[in-house]
């Protein structure tokens, strides 16, 4: 193999660049980014950026003294993969001929139509999303935040630490439900409460309202909110439209075995947009976390060296964590596949327990609230 592509320059790509050279891969190296910036840390960016503890510098992935020996094109967007010479067509022009390649593409937020245009309507994830938002946040006033997830969730807790009046709007009955079940969603989400922001749940979002700047939420029920900012955080989509009609075969992103082989020879997928096979579940799944993007290129890059002719290994159950309220909020495995939660250690009250999910029985996830030590035990036997 002469020649290895990259197509994406977070952290997925970042890492799977790495793998390459730890693995013995001492061809050329092409790292394809759209965003002008070198890879840099997503987690903060909700967080400590967002509340102006950490700088930019402070983001950045690379060590000053990694020189992993690649050509970096940041600032053009892939648009087109052609399977025929395995080429990586981009915005500008260019073509980048490879023997291999790796998608990692990530995934982009999801906006609310008619926001466009908007002012102080924000979705969070990239630097230049944080920068913008930062910004608005100087300014004070009343912040809606649009979804409850955990982008959702550590948004509310930075502004509010900041002195700014927060409401909390979630369509579903309970916020987190998804990731952690109702029972622990609502527990976890009951830190808003705790902290005097406002919850509003059970509601969906029917437009925005203002001229020039936001002015109100307009809620399904005839309610309205009033903002001077908001921040819309709704999910994402992962970015795969360019590789339509490429032999990729695309379902929920990049479908892919589990050790990220896709259907087209010499291309692996990881990261945001790489639904990977889970033999523990029998399904597709598509990780979004930090130590996704960190752990599975290692396995992709081994089948993509190999040709392919490796066996698959079982990917580690997925891991994330969030930091909220001052609360360090912890999670690992899958709360869709139990039949069963059970808090072990601590009290729901104090916001400072350890809960076990099971599946007849077995241990299949668990959830840390304070509780990193016990937690990390717990979590390996997750992956044993």
């Amino acid at each position: 193999m002469r020649t290895v592509a990259v197509v994406g320059a977070s952290l997925a790509g970042l890492s799977a660049a790495r793998s390459l050279r730890k693995q013995g891969y001492d061809g050329r190296l092409v790292v394809i980014g759209d965003e002008h910036h070198r890879p840099y840390d997503r987690p903060p960016l909700s967080k400590e950026f967002l509340a102006g503890t950490l700088g930019e510098a402070d983001l950045v992935l690379e060590t000053e003294d990694e020189d992993l020996g690649a050509e970096w094109l940041l600032g053009t967007r892939a648009t087109g993969l052609d399977r025929t010479d395995r080429a990586v067509r981009l915005a500008d022009g260019r073509e980048v001929r490879a023997d291999g390649v790796v998608i990692a593409t990530g995934a982009a937020a999801r906006t609310l139509p008619g926001s466009e245009g908007l002012a102080g309507v924000h979705t969070l994830r990239t630097l230049d999303d944080a920068r913008a938002l930062r910004e608005d946040l100087a300014r004070g006033g009343r912040l809606v935040v649009i979804g409850g997830g955990f982008i959702g969730a550590e948004v509310a807790s930075t502004a509010s630490a900041l002195g700014l009046d927060v409401t909390v709007v979630e369509a579903a009955p309970t916020p987190l439900a998804g990731p952690l079940g109702e029972t622990m969603g609502a527990l976890v989400s009951a830190l808003h409460a705790d902290h005097g922001v406002r919850l509003l749940c059970g509601v969906g979002v029917k437009g925005l309202s203002g001229e020039r700047r936001i002015e109100a939420v307009l809620l399904e029920d005839g309610r309205s909110v009033p903002a001077d900012l908001v921040v819309v955080g709704v999910g994402a989509r992962p970015c795969v439209e360019w590789l339509e009609g490429s032999g990729v075969a695309l379902d929920n992103g990049v479908k892919c075995g589990s050790d990220g082989r896709t259907s087209l020879a010499g291309v692996v997928a990881v990261g945001d947009c790489a639904n990977w096979y889970d033999p523990r579940a029998g399904l597709h799944r598509r990780v979004e976390h930090w130590t996704g993007a960190r752990e599975r290129p290692d396995a992709a890059i081994a089948t993509l060296l190999a040709g392919g002719a490796v066996e698959p290994g079982v990917p580690r159950p997925p891991y994330f964590w969030s930091d909220q309220y001052g609360v360090k909020i912890q999670f690992a495995g899958h709360a869709a596949g139990a039949d069963s939660v059970t808090i072990e250690e601590g009290a729901a009250e104090d916001r400072n327990v350890l809960a076990v999910y099971r599946r007849s029985g077995r241990p299949v996830a668990v959830l840390g609230m304070n509780q990193p030590r016990l937690f990390t035990r717990l979590r390996r036997q997750l992956a044993a």
